[in-house]
């Protein structure tokens, strides 16, 4: 049975009548109409579905809508803006991370969570915070590249 939900994503609010035990990827994509995060295993395997939820990286491939209650939920599209894009963003595109791009949403969300905590994190901490994610296409150097270069910028 559906209820009403308020979600605040990237500033915005948001209501969604849905069932409570969705999958808070599902209502971003379907009825917010995000084409960010990406369902990728549904599992919380790979980390493309990854979100913010008050500042922390979550999965919402496994996260139940009724579990948001007031959270304040950001994604790669509230990260930054055009004329302002996150560092992340930015060495993305300069160090040429992206090959199929599928997978980078949990790649920056994952990474922006670390460096917020950690502005200079040696490379076994970015090796260690990234562990879990997922790049089929093997650009973790490219990756590994970007999150250096984005500390170094900030």
């Amino acid at each position: 049975m559906s209820q009403r939900f308020s979600l605040n994503v990237d500033g915005k609010s948001h209501n969604v009548d849905v069932d409570p035990d969705m999958p808070l990827l599902y209502a971003l994509r379907n009825d917010v109409g995000l084409n960010n995060p990406h369902f990728g295993c549904g599992l919380a395997q790979c980390g493309a579905c990854t979100v913010h939820l008050d500042g922390q990286p979550i999965r919402s491939c496994i996260m139940p809508v009724s579990a948001v209650g007031n959270g304040r939920i950001v994604t790669l599209a509230g990260l930054g803006t055009p004329d302002k894009p996150h560092p992340l963003q930015t060495t993305y595109v300069e160090e040429q991370v992206p090959q199929c791009g599928y997978c980078i949403n949990g790649w920056i969300m994952t990474a922006a969570a670390l460096l917020k905590e950690k502005p200079h994190p040696s490379d076994a901490e970015i090796r260690e915070g990234l562990s879990g994610l997922k790049c089929r296409c093997g650009t973790h150097m490219a990756i590994l590249r970007a999150v250096k270069r984005a500390a170094r910028s900030a």
